[in-house]
């Protein structure tokens, strides 16, 4: 009898879990009526103190990350290899017709 009620227990339970799944109850809002940003058409947004603080703060720190890898590792930027010197290439490789070719 005791596994009886432990059964019709689990039944009754797992049709209240199938139940709720299925059964498409409205969900509660939680937004309100009011608009909280107003919309502004062709106008700039009201930004706070904190909100140009924060955006000054991250900008100030991606600059920062910047130029502190560009001094750190400037071969990030500039390449991984010698940089030619201009003075040893020879006419041939820069286009220049010989002077006896006119």
């Amino acid at each position: 009898m005791a596994a009886l009620v432990r059964i019709g227990g689990a039944l009754r339970a797992g049709s209240r879990l199938i139940g709720g799944v299925v059964r498409r109850k409205p969900g509660v809002r939680n937004a309100g009526t009011e608009v909280h940003i107003v919309p502004r058409y062709r106008q700039m947004t009201q930004l706070t103190k904190s909100q140009c603080f924060q955006a000054e703060l991250v900008t100030g720190f991606m600059w920062f990350w910047i130029l502190w890898h560009l001094w750190h590792d400037p071969d990030a930027v500039l390449g991984h290899f010698p940089y030619p010197d201009p003075a040893q290439w020879t006419d041939e490789e820069l286009g220049i017709l010989p002077e006896d070719e006119e």
